[in-house]
Parts: structure tokens; sequence; C-alpha cells
């Protein structure tokens, strides 16, 4: 072969693996969500798979704060839900998600755990919980930057007792961890979502949180710039009948209406 037609086929070689890049980039969906949708979410996007000529859903899970920074730094996302508005407004201002594609998915609630194997004796109120709360008696996700904990102090705030417990708090990674350390009886307390309360049997819910105490929870989901064609069709697919039933189940007010 010549050094001129080696060239060309060389070049015909590149054009062609350009033209199949977002070929086989649509055998694959990637998500980046919220930690709190593991169990509704992976159900979902399972029933979604098994639909014909559907792409695979691959879904990384942690907090909200945590994935819109990887996305901020080009991490490979083609669709983000959030557990709040403000990191989806994040990525939405520095021009990281598709606007058109955005909308509220979901909704939950706050509530206070313990740990399942734990015996309480009558049934103390909210204030007196946290009035009586040990040096490190409560699991929260971290009240800075991850949406469970900032609802969290928000409510806390809102009672009056943000200032005598905020010392005594372990702050957790997402919403999860915190769930997990209460789960292993690490803390007597924990706050986080109604639904991962109901996800995980070694925790009982103890109170929820009044709704006026924390802005309303709310999960959106969107398009990243950078997604494959094939991401609208799941975006859809949460949206569906089949999608709702699932979600409902596990818990989450769902707040497309159909």
């Amino acid at each position: 072969m010549t050094y001129r037609i080696r060239w060309i086929v060389a070049g015909l070689i590149a054009v062609f693996c350009a033209a199949a890049t977002p070929l086989m980039a649509a055998d694959k969906i990637t998500v980046f969500a919220a930690a709190s949708l593991k169990e509704s979410l992976d159900e979902v996007a399972a029933n979604f798979s098994r639909e014909k000529n559907t792409p695979q859903v691959v879904i990384s899970y942690a907090a909200s704060s945590a994935l819109a920074k990887q996305i901020e730094q080009a991490a490979p996302a083609d669709m983000f839900i959030s557990a709040d508005e403000d990191w989806m407004n994040y990525l939405d201002t520095r021009g990281l998600i598709i606007k058109e594609s955005r909308s509220d998915l979901l909704g939950n609630k706050l509530v206070l755990v313990v740990p399942a194997s734990l015996t309480i004796d009558g049934m103390p109120s909210l204030e007196m919980a946290l009035k009586d709360l040990p040096q490190g008696g409560l699991a929260m996700a971290d009240p800075d930057s991850v949406p469970a904990g900032k609802y969290g102090k928000a409510a806390l705030t809102y009672l009056k007792a943000w200032d005598g417990v905020a010392a005594k708090v372990i702050r957790a990674e997402n919403v999860r961890a915190a769930l997990a350390i209460v789960a292993r009886g690490e803390t007597k307390y924990g706050i986080v979502y109604a639904t991962d309360a109901a996800a995980e049997p070694k925790v009982k819910q103890l109170h929820e949180f009044p709704a006026a105490s924390y802005p309303k929870i709310i999960y959106p989901v969107a398009a990243t710039k950078t997604a494959v064609p094939e991401t609208t069709r799941f975006l859809s697919y949460l949206k569906s009948p089949a999608a709702q039933k699932i979600f409902a189940q596990r818990g989450f007010t769902y707040l497309i209406a159909r």
C-alpha cells in the first residue's frame, strides 16, 4: 500500500469512527441522581431498559451538590435529578442543562427517625426530642450544601432548635449516609426524607416535621447539554403512569400532572 493510499484509508477510518461515536454512546444513558432516589429510580430504570430497543440506563447516586460539581467538571452525565432546585439552578446558570427539558418531577417529606431497635418510653414530642439531644445524637446530611441537610437545618431553625443542636450534629456526605448511621445505632436520631425511612427496616419514623418548617422539597430533572438523543426517551418515561406508580409506592409525591 502506497503512502498516499495509507493516508486515504486512515482518513476514512477517522470519519467512520467520528460518525459511529454518537451511535455507540446512545446505547447507554448516564443519569446522575440524588441518593434518596435509589430504590425507586433503580426499579424505573430496569423497567425502561426491558422495553424493546431501549438503551441501558446507568445511574450514579450521591448528594446533589457533589453530582452538580461533577457535571460542572465535565463528568459524562446525560441527565441530572437533583433533590432541590438550588443545585439544578447552579447548573442552569452555567449553561450546563437543556432548559427546555427541565421539569419538577417529585416531592418528599422530612422526618425524624430513630433506630428500630431503640425502645422509647412514651412518645416525646418533636420539640422535646430535640431538646434532650445528647452530644453526637443527631445524624443529618451536611446542612451547608446537601439538600436534605439544608431542609433539615431550615426545619430546626423554624422550631428554634438549631442553635441548641448544631454542635451535636453528625454531618454525613448525603442523606443515605445519615440514614445508615442511624440504622447502625450510632446515633439516637436522624433527619431524613420520609422515603428513606420507608426504605430502611432498621429505622423507624418518630415524627414528621411540619410542612411549614422547611421549603417545599422538589426534585427537578433535566437533560444535560452533552446528553445523547435517547435521553429524551427516558425523560418521557419518568413522566409515564408506570413510573408514577413506582415513585408513589415508594412514598414520593408525583408533581407532574397527567
